[in-house]
């Protein structure tokens, strides 16, 4: 069976499905490697280091295409309505793409997968449980997202993070607030401890408040019945009521005044990103303060943030990086790669051979396509109601 690694020709992109470390570690399931030539140069990965792992290098995209069973890719395929590049022209029918595909924001995409005769499988949807926690693409490029986010923080900031006491006087520590703690947020309060930052947080759930305080930040929470009921069985945070919101908005609000540095990561799957900084809130900011958001690319954070930009508004510069984890392109490939690897071990059989099984939960969650048919419940047609 032939696996096509293909080239990531998304703006922003510029990781990679597999490494020669994944592909050692498939090597065992009895697979063939197709890997596209310069599909790991962004990522500082040589073709002749796929090829050391033994993987085959083929230069023509159509010609890898048309072999694969399997295709292992990063980001959604691009379509011919986006840049005129149909990247999965020519795929075999019944060949399993394995990817981030982004299906809540992209249902026709979905739709496309399933008249094409693609057995798709979006990664994101590996449901978050014990069994599945090698595969979650989420938790592994969020952790680097987090951290990275950090960083562009403090080379914008015109200022130190740790306290420093010098002959000259003493440098007052910078002022951090995350907004989410799940993954992303959590590494960013720890990163941004580490660079001896005072760091506050807050999260619609109270569970986080014992994760951020056991890393030494401060939780900023609205404690009441509705905030103990804001997680989901997934582990994701719920969408809030318009009352809730306002109650954490006046008490966010009053305590970014005081901030140096803001880090936006809350994020709800399939719906557009809660906005937590609005115009007025940056304005209320300190002078050369900066604003991180992560999540910019599903509407924002930040109330003024731009893909791919850096702005200044009202003297706080606000910074919207597209595709923070690519920023990381070579540790982020690593572990999405491993990712993928973990997942390929759970489809392939001992013979060689796929075996996509949808009564197993992580497959029940991940496959959006088989058989020519939308087979994921959430994006399913609705069926015609019975007649009475």
């Amino acid at each position: 069976m032939k696996v096509a690694i293909l080239k990531e020709r998304r703006a922003f992109e510029a990781r990679v499905a597999a490494t020669p470390d994944s592909i050692k570690r498939m090597k065992p399931l009895g697979l063939t490697f197709l890997v596209e030539a310069g599909a790991g140069a962004a990522a500082a990965i040589a073709d002749q280091a796929f090829a050391d792992a033994g993987a085959e290098i083929v230069a023509d995209p159509a010609a890898l295409l048309a072999q694969a069973d399997v295709v292992l890719k990063v980001a959604r395929p691009l379509t011919a309505a986006e840049n005129g590049t149909d990247e999965l022209a020519g795929i075999k029918q019944g060949a399993v793409l394995i990817s981030q595909l982004d299906p809540y924001r992209n249902r026709e995409q979905v739709a496309d997968f399933a008249a094409r005769g693609i057995v798709a499988v979006a990664m994101e949807l590996v449901p978050r449980i014990t069994r599945a926690q090698a595969m979650d693409v989420l938790s592994s490029q969020a952790n680097l997202a987090g951290y990275k986010a950090v960083i562009d923080a403090a080379e914008q900031f015109g200022r130190a993070f740790p306290m420093m006491m010098t002959a000259a006087g003493t440098i007052a520590p910078a002022k951090v607030m995350v907004m989410g703690a799940g993954v992303a947020g959590l590494q960013a309060i720890a990163t941004a401890r580490r660079l001896g930052a005072v760091v506050s947080a807050t999260d619609v759930r109270l569970a986080a408040k014992e994760q951020v305080e056991s890393l030494g930040a401060t939780f900023v929470f609205v404690d009441d019945e509705e905030a103990r009921q804001a997680e989901t069985a997934g582990g994701y945070a719920k969408e809030m009521s318009d009352a809730y919101k306002a109650k954490q908005a006046a008490l966010i609000a009053e305590t970014v005044k005081k901030m140096d540095v803001i880090i936006c990561t809350a994020q709800i799957p399939g719906r557009p990103a809660p906005r937590l900084v609005t115009d007025a809130m940056v304005a209320s900011m300190k002078q050369g303060s900066i604003v991180v958001d992560l999540a910019v690319e599903t509407g924002g954070n930040c109330e003024g943030s731009e893909t791919g930009k850096v702005v200044v508004k009202h003297g706080v510069k606000i910074v919207g990086y597209a595709n923070v984890p690519s920023r990381l392109a070579v540790d982020a490939s690593a572990l999405y790669a491993r990712n993928l690897a973990e997942f390929m071990k759970l489809i392939v059989q001992k013979d060689g051979t796929l075996k996509i099984d949808r009564e197993d939960e992580i497959l029940k969650g991940s496959v959006l396509t088989q058989d020519g048919q939308i087979v994921h419940p959430a994006f399913a047609p609705a069926q015609p109601a019975a007649a009475q």
